[in-house]
């Protein structure tokens, strides 16, 4: 498939992070389709190219068409992006899988573990759609917060594909005069690094909700880091991954940027907070929640070490006090800071 060949693009997800991307993709002239779930964005973007709920304050550009149908945003496509929470993907698959033609390459910038089936996005895919769209499957991940993008923001990602050849033609097709893209033959290790950092990014909110300073925060992304890390091997990932976009910079970014969902939640538990309250007030989903248990889970199958994602998961999910968990994780075991 060459760049060239492709003229129409079908986006699945109108999130912030969607609309952002199908914006992006449009202002470089290619005609988008973007599916939108609820009524009220779809009417939104139709009448008056905003998109209120996810992406307030941002004028959308004329050639961006929404639609309320898989068989509208599939028809005539040769590129699907999927940018759908992954509580949701499964089930979107298989809503779109009828509509699904030869010649399609699909791909995600969905960042996620499934809870039930433990599976990166990627094998969720493989485990709902036909073995003819997944040779060239593609996934994008870095650190790119959707209204820094929306603004021209500098900002540089990771592209992953087996199928190099595939993902050069798509890397051409992404990259632009202010969004620099870099690519990786690791699929395993951009998704997990992508999904995890979620993870880490609400422990450093607490730890910044508690109080406890920038020595703590640069603790936590660092030993962050080194579990992620862990389990991205255990897994086959390429180590080298996780010093990248997909693995640091998304990490840092995510840690520390004051756009960050995953970061928000943290700190408003470490101000006491309940995880409930926190999530029944938020319109974005920030995908640590729910990833935090898929980590946890994930971690003890492949019998891989991850004390943060631990703590976290005790924190949202048996309600464990955050002082106690920054005091286990002080206390335990002292061992060699490279050891695997």
């Amino acid at each position: 498939m060459k760049t060239t060949e492709i003229t129409r693009i079908g986006v699945i997800g109108a999130g912030s992070w969607g609309t952002t991307l199908a914006n992006f993709l449009a202002e470089k002239d290619f005609q988008v389709d973007l599916w939108v779930r609820e009524e009220e964005v779809f009417r939104q973007i139709r009448d008056e190219k905003i998109n209120k709920v996810f992406l307030p304050g941002a004028k959308l550009v004329d050639q961006l068409n929404p639609v309320r149908t898989f068989e509208e945003a599939l028809d005539g496509k040769k590129l699907i992006l999927l940018v759908i929470p992954s509580h949701f993907l499964r089930e979107v698959l298989k809503n779109l899988k009828p509509y699904l033609t030869s010649g399609m390459s699909l791909m995600a910038a969905t960042k996620g573990i499934e809870n039930d089936s433990l599976m990166i996005m990627s094998q969720v895919v493989e485990d709902v759609i036909d073995s003819d769209y997944l040779a060239d499957f593609a996934y994008i991940a870095g650190p790119s917060f959707a209204k820094e993008v929306y603004q021209k923001t500098p900002t540089a990602v990771t592209l992953a594909c087996r199928d190099l050849a595939h993902g050069e033609k798509l890397q051409h097709l992404f990259h632009g005069p202010f969004f620099r893209v870099y690519l990786s033959n690791d699929l395993i290790g951009a998704q997990l690094g992508g999904a995890l950092k979620n993870v880490i990014a609400i422990a450093a909110g607490i730890s910044d909700g508690l109080n406890y300073g920038t020595n703590t925060r640069a603790a936590l992304i660092t030993r962050g880091l080194a579990e992620i890390t862990r389990l991205g091997v255990a897994m086959g990932a390429n180590p080298l991954t996780f010093s990248g976009m997909a693995g640091m910079g998304d990490l840092v970014l995510t840690c520390t940027g004051d756009l960050s969902r995953n970061r928000t939640v943290g700190l408003k538990i470490g101000r006491g907070m309940r995880i409930k309250e926190i999530t029944n007030n938020m319109t974005m989903v920030a995908e640590g929640v729910k990833t935090s248990l898929s980590a946890y889970l994930l971690g003890k199958k492949m019998g891989v070490d991850m004390p943060i994602t631990s703590q976290v998961y005790q924190i949202l999910y048996e309600d464990k006090d955050p002082k106690e968990a920054v005091k286990y994780l002080l206390n335990r075991d002292l061992r060699l800071e490279l050891e695997y």
